[in-house]
């Protein structure tokens, strides 16, 4: 479609009508204008509402496993290449992941997720989720994620098996730049481990972060491949550039207004998925956050994995304020809302 016969509103109209967007119409949104900001959130607000009202699902990390990790990825504090200074262990006790979970279920939290800094997961750290997840799931109400790297298919039915309800394994950004932030493994290696995740039932968790130094078109074709692949949610997170690792200069150019029209783009192209403004929001949104919901169905509450987020009372009053409300399940009534 050519942009410049097609309102914003009309394009919205169009993609609930199930058109998919086009990288020339993503492109679009991220060139638009500043007058036409307003515009572009609305109509992506169309999308989000017809599938999630004025709703907001909550979720929190926890960094089961923090550094020791042998993967040279160019972002991340807990590589082999990074000098960050981070807090280094094995996998936590299972007092803390059952505390975390308490602290998840008292927040209205609606997925816990278990992360861990690895490659893949080695047989301890499996037999370690495998024990905790049952427990999690028997004393709370949460949903549990689990990213624990490169998983093979073995692996992911065994998380099924116990009770794991998604997997979250980003692309990180799309095919073609992969190779300029990781050299360890490879974009196919990821697309290979949410496959599994597929075949064995579990839900597809997958996203990507934006500020690396990519192209405009990276960003736009990131998005419709989390399309294509069916990835059920998608966090976005904006480069939060850690000082002591590879991209520790970069994320500078992200405006806040920018990273409206990024999401714009990622609810555009994926009209259905439930979209989090993941790290970075902070930063990079600073006092446009509440308008990145209106593109945005679900936030991470607290800390990311080595940094800090804002406080949960503060995402309570934003969510407050914007008249949004938290819940726990898929089912949306819409029309009320």
């Amino acid at each position: 479609m050519s942009m410049s016969t097609l309102s914003w509103s009309a394009l919205a109209e169009e993609v609930l009508r199930g058109h998919q967007l086009t990288v020339e119409e993503g492109l679009s949104i991220l060139h638009s204008s500043d007058d036409e900001l307003l515009d572009v959130m609305s109509a992506a607000f169309k999308i989000r509402r017809q599938h999630f009202g004025k709703t907001v699902q909550l979720y929190q990390l926890m960094n089961a496993k923090s550094g020791l990790c042998p993967e040279d990825c160019g972002y991340c504090s807990q590589s082999k290449v990074s000098d960050a200074e981070i807090p280094k262990y094995n996998f936590l006790s299972r007092d803390k992941l059952m505390e975390g979970a308490k602290v998840a279920a008292e927040r209205d939290v609606k997925t816990y997720c278990i992360v861990i800094s690895a490659r893949g997961p080695n047989e301890r750290e499996m037999k370690a989720v495998e024990t905790i997840v049952p427990e999690i799931k028997e004393k709370y109400d949460l949903k549990i994620c689990a990213c624990l790297g490169l998983l093979s298919p073995e692996q992911a039915d065994r998380l099924k098996a116990c009770g794991v309800d998604r997997v979250n394994h980003n692309v990180n950004t799309s095919a073609d730049y992969y190779q300029k932030i990781c050299s360890t493994h490879t974009y196919e290696d990821r697309i290979d481990t949410l496959n599994a995740v597929k075949n064995a039932g579990l839900e597809m968790c997958s996203g990507g972060i934006v500020g690396m130094g990519e192209a405009d078109e990276d960003v736009v074709k990131m998005a419709l491949e989390l399309r294509d692949l069916g990835v059920h949610s998608i966090p976005v997170n904006f480069l939060n550039p850690i000082d002591g690792t590879p991209l520790e200069g970069l994320g500078k150019d992200l405006s806040p207004r920018q990273c409206l029209r990024i999401l714009a783009v990622y609810r555009f192209a994926n009209p259905s998925a439930e979209l989090r403004i993941a790290g970075g929001r902070e930063i990079h949104l600073r006092s446009l956050q509440p308008l990145g919901m209106y593109a945005a169905n679900s936030l991470f509450l607290g800390d990311y994995l080595t940094t800090p987020g804002q406080t949960a009372e503060d995402d309570y009053k934003m969510l407050e304020d914007l008249g949004f409300s938290i819940t726990k399940t898929e089912e949306v009534s819409v029309g009320s809302a």
